[in-house]
């Protein structure tokens, strides 16, 4: 499948901004099953500097720094992606157990920016939380082939944790979100990322996108899909990374398209930043996920 995605943010002050530095994650890193080309970036006014910066994940930084007063800011990325995973995943009962995957994580010694080692441990955003460890119960019990329980897992979050937009933000901590049992992609994907840490396995925060179909007979709305976020597994040295979608409860397949993947939300954020000046600001997002087969809305 090919994909043309466009990405565009604006932001609006109350007040003249002065002075910003804004981190920006909306470039896909590389990852296997998926290519981009034509990668474009369009910022509106143009930034004083704009370059990019080391990441220690699969992560692509580029750094803005504004020096003249703004009181609005467009920021646009725009990129064409294939994506073909190959036959879709499904669990095998040959699959590597729990316990025989968190015991390779510990014998394996590479320290690349995917490698096991980096997402075994709590992070900012993914602290260890006892309680969902012990939500979490035999889900992931040891002797369960790997596969089959993350999938359980995922279809657990998605059961029993409502979907509602508005609820939590991006600062939300997974503690309230899980206390709660509401949220969003971001808190579902934390949550499933935690539960398999304790495990002993190693669990990453993806950034992404999500291609969205419209109800039979409608036309797909422009600008109506959003960044998504889901969980990956490494699943031992043969299966290798597999991403988990807690919030639909499936294996990510060739609708989900890869940005970005760290330790938790905060390495993969599409944007953070500071800037100076007074009052407020707003921000609103258009993201359109489009296949480069289809038909232009009328």
């Amino acid at each position: 499948m090919i994909y043309h995605v466009r990405h565009r943010t604006i932001l609006r002050y109350a007040s003249p901004m002065r002075l910003a530095r804004f981190n920006l994650r909306l470039r896909p890193a590389p990852w296997m099953g998926q290519w981009t080309s034509d990668y474009a970036l369009r910022v509106d006014p143009a930034p004083s500097i704009i370059e990019s910066r080391p990441a220690a994940w699969p992560v692509h930084v580029a750094r803005l720094v504004i020096e003249s007063p703004i009181r609005q800011l467009t920021i646009e990325s725009s990129f064409r992606a294939g994506v073909q995973h190959g036959a879709p995943i499904v669990p095998d009962a040959g699959d590597p157990t729990v316990a025989t995957v968190a015991q390779a994580a510990l014998r394996d010694r590479d320290m690349g920016p995917s490698a096991p080692a980096h997402y075994l441990f709590a992070s900012p955003r993914a602290p260890l939380l006892a309680a969902i460890g012990a939500w979490v119960g035999d889900t992931l019990a040891p002797d369960r082939p790997i596969v089959a329980a993350a999938l359980d897992l995922a279809l657990r979050i998605k059961a029993e944790f409502a979907y509602q937009p508005g609820a939590t933000t991006a600062a939300t901590p997974v503690a309230d979100a899980f206390a709660a049992r509401h949220g969003v992609c971001q808190d579902f994907a934390h949550v499933m990322v935690v539960a398999l840490r304790l495990a002993g396995l190693p669990a990453a925060y993806v950034s992404g996108y999500l291609r969205t179909l419209p109800p039979p007979g409608m036309p797909r709305l422009v600008g109506a899909d959003a960044m998504h976020a889901w969980a990956m597994l490494w699943c031992g040295p043969t299966r290798g990374w597999i991403g988990f979608d807690p919030t639909n409860g499936v294996i990510t397949g060739d609708d989900h398209l890869f940005v970005a993947m760290g330790r938790d939300y905060a390495d993969v954020a599409p944007m953070d930043g500071l800037f100076v000046g007074g009052a407020g600001q707003s921000l609103s997002v258009m993201v359109d996920v489009a296949p480069e087969d289809e038909k232009e809305p009328a």
